[in-house]
C-alpha cells in the first residue's frame, strides 16, 4: 500500500497495492501494521456504507465534535465519487482550506481523513456505494455540519449541476457559524 501525503498536514490518500490475474484481482483495504510503520495509528471500531441513485447527490460536509470526533477512511465500491476533506482545526496553516480527490471502484485510491476535518462527497455517477472506517461510533449529539457551497472555503465541485441534498445539509451553516471545538495540534 502506497501513502501519500497532501498539501493539508495529516491528510492521506491511501493506494492498494492490487494483484490480478485471469480471475480477477485482490487487495487489502486496510492494513494497521502498514499504517503504523508510517506513523498512523487508528483504530476503527465502525464500518460506514452509503448507496447513493442519483448522479449530483452531495453528502456533506460533515463532521463530529470532540469528545466524538471521527477519523475516516473512504472509498468508493461502485461508481465515482468526488471526495472533498476540509481542515476546520483552529490555528493550523491551512484552516478553511480543501482537498479534493476522485476516488472510484476502478481507481481503488482512499482517503485518510484525520478529525478536526469537514467531509463530503459529490457522486459522478448513478448508483454509488461509499465505504468507510470510523475511529468513533456515530454521536448524534455531536454531529455538525458545514454548507457544501460556503464561499469562504470555495470548493470547486466537478459537476456544474444543482446537486441532491438531504434537508439537513440545505440547511447547514457556514464555517464561520458552525460549532467547532477542533485545536489545531489537540488530540482526543
Amino acid at each position: 500500500m502506497k501513502i501519500i501525503d497532501t498539501f493539508i498536514e495529516g491528510l492521506k490518500v491511501l493506494e492498494p497495492t492490487v494483484f490480478g490475474d485471469h480471475r480477477g484481482w485482490f487487495m487489502e483495504t486496510y492494513n494497521e501494521t502498514v499504517l503504523q510503520e508510517a506513523g498512523i495509528y487508528i483504530q476503527f471500531v465502525q464500518d460506514n456504507q452509503s448507496f447513493s441513485a442519483v448522479k449530483g447527490t452531495l453528502r456533506g460536509l460533515h463532521y463530529q465534535l470532540n469528545p466524538k470526533a471521527q477519523t475516516k477512511l473512504v472509498r468508493c465500491t461502485k461508481g465515482i465519487i468526488y471526495d472533498v476533506a476540509v481542515d476546520i482545526r483552529k490555528g493550523s496553516s491551512t484552516y478553511g482550506k480543501w482537498f479534493g480527490i476522485e476516488l472510484s471502484a476502478e481507481n481503488k485510491k482512499q482517503l485518510l481523513i484525520p478529525q478536526g476535518f469537514a467531509h463530503g462527497f459529490m457522486t459522478m455517477t448513478d448508483d454509488v456505494e461509499v465505504q468507510y472506517k470510523v475511529d468513533s461510533l456515530y454521536a448524534p449529539d455531536c454531529d455538525r455540519g458545514i454548507i457544501w457551497n460556503d464561499s469562504s472555503i470555495n470548493i470547486e465541485w466537478p459537476m456544474d449541476v444543482t446537486p441532491v441534498l438531504s434537508a439537513k445539509d440545505e440547511k447547514a451553516p457556514k464555517l464561520e457559524e458552525a460549532e467547532n471545538n477542533f485545536i489545531f495540534g489537540d488530540t482526543k
